[in-house]
């Protein structure tokens, strides 16, 4: 993607989020809708977004048993979403049934472990991987099971995409330099993201909380 920067428009009301796109457009490459937006929109909502011509990214992260999630999948192909992702914790069986029910001209990608998560939560999961190798290995099973890439932090894109040599990654969780983490806890820059491997750059309040969002979203493009 020549601007691989997708605006996450998680908020609460569609003319906001319609507005901040427009107002962005000139300096993103697509949009992320997540279940905040899908859930208070639906079909709607996304119809709305796709009227601005940006790609759709759909962060739903679905994670079922295997014939609800490729129900799921084939219940959005209308939508005609370039991106759509799943839990990789689902298993090999849920996303190969996720690909094959999938639009062709829609990448479907696993969620290793969130960026809201480090070691200490992981743990507590009863993992005892570190967050880089526990990533790696769910990589390696969406890999296996077909999908097009995966999702992870800026910490682990660099190894995953050593090991992937031609997935498709998609991270969250990034902040300029000198921006607030909030509730991220494995952030980086975009510019390191995008120069260790990564394909779209997902990125929320640095520019959707921005006194001028354009101004934002221009000056994220300008260091890639």
């Amino acid at each position: 993607m020549s601007n691989p920067i997708f605006l996450a428009l998680d908020v609460p009301r569609l003319r906001d989020a319609v507005a901040l796109a427009e107002n962005a457009k000139a300096h993103i490459g697509g949009v992320k809708l997540g279940l905040e937006f899908f859930n208070a929109h639906g079909a709607h909502g996304v119809h709305m977004l796709a009227q601005l011509g940006l790609p759709i990214f759909l962060d739903l992260k679905l994670h079922d048993i295997p014939n609800t999630v490729a129900g799921a999948m084939q219940a959005i192909h209308v939508l005609e979403p370039a991106i759509v992702t799943v839990h990789a914790c689902g298993g090999r069986a849920m996303m190969e049934d996720a690909k094959a029910a999938a639009g062709e001209n829609t990448k479907v990608v696993a969620v290793t472990m969130l960026t809201s998560l480090d070691e200490r939560d992981i743990q507590e999961m009863g993992i005892s991987d570190s967050p880089s190798d526990h990533v790696l290995r769910l990589a390696e099973l969406a890999h296996r099971a077909g999908l097009d890439g995966a999702v992870c932090s800026g910490h682990e894109i660099k190894s995953v995409h050593n090991q992937w040599k031609d997935g498709f990654f998609v991270v969250p969780g990034l902040r300029p330099e000198g921006g607030a983490s909030g509730d991220q806890k494995r952030v980086v820059t975009p510019r390191q993201a995008r120069d260790d491997g990564a394909s779209v750059l997902v990125i929320g309040r640095p520019i959707s909380r921005a006194e001028d969002p354009a101004e934002a979203a221009r000056a994220i493009e300008a260091t890639l």
